[in-house]
């Protein structure tokens, strides 16, 4: 079931002055994010590994008279503490807040039983989908706590919350995903500004859903532009008072 109120819609200027930064901002449901992010009047720091992508979503925002973005060019199977230390005192030195923070980048990894997982890729999928946001999230905390409400969502999967043959790494790592939003909820629950949610997708219609299923038809699934609402109101005050929740966008 969803976890919107009911008939709720954001207003158009439901995001305005708050500065968001998106994982796996150049495709799929990191790029729809972040055009719908911009679109609602935030101010969104695009982090992503192919910077062309990156460009191509700077330039519809701006063409759309959104605020002009920020583009990081960062690619999560590499960076390390230090990396990511170095980008969170880069930002502050220019901006003087976080206001959300959008989990969004994720590898895919080998769909094969555990016993033929090859163990380099295995982790390939931890830093990226487990290490790589654990240490952006704990460099971006300062910053996220100089906003009056801020908000942090973790991309999930159903395979993180029922686990499921030949899923792999990937299963695994959505499993730690939800631990780590768990842990860092119950932390900052009762002592900070912070929410911190992740949120299950469902069937979409993306590169890695369809390299997952390559059987299956595209037009199965909704296009993220079609779910965006859900991000929206997590990214928005609406949902200042949720916080520690395992929700999904489709039933």
């Amino acid at each position: 079931m969803t976890f919107l109120p009911d008939q709720w819609l954001p207003q158009a200027d439901a995001l305005a002055g708050k500065t968001i930064l998106v994982t796996g901002a150049g495709d799929g449901i990191g790029k729809a994010a972040a055009l719908s992010f911009a679109q609602h009047g935030a101010e969104v720091l695009l982090l992503g590994r192919t910077e062309a992508k990156l460009e191509a979503v700077y330039d519809t925002i701006v063409a759309e008279g959104g605020v002009e973005p920020g583009i990081i060019p960062t690619d999560l199977a590499k960076a390390g503490h230090d990396d990511l230390i170095a980008l969170a005192g880069e930002l502050s030195s220019s901006i003087p807040k976080l206001d959300g923070l959008l989990h969004n980048a994720s590898i895919l990894g080998d769909r094969k039983p555990l016993a033929q997982t090859s163990a380099a890729l295995w982790h390939q999928v931890m830093q990226v989908n487990v290490n790589a946001t654990f240490m952006l999230t704990q460099a971006l905390l300062p910053m996220l706590e100089q906003a009056l409400l801020a908000s942090v969502v973790f991309t999930s999967s159903g395979v993180g919350r029922r686990g499921r043959a030949f899923w792999g790494a990937y299963a695994v790592s959505k499993f730690a995903t939800e631990g780590l939003m768990q842990v860092l909820a119950d932390e900052l629950g009762a002592i900070s500004n912070i929410r911190v949610n992740s949120l299950n997708p469902g069937a979409v219609n993306t590169t890695m859903r369809r390299t997952a299923y390559p059987a299956e038809p595209p037009t199965t699934n909704p296009n993220p532009e079609a779910l965006m609402q859900h991000w929206l109101y997590l990214m928005s005050d609406d949902s200042k008072d949720i916080n520690g929740q395992a929700l999904s966008v489709q039933s």
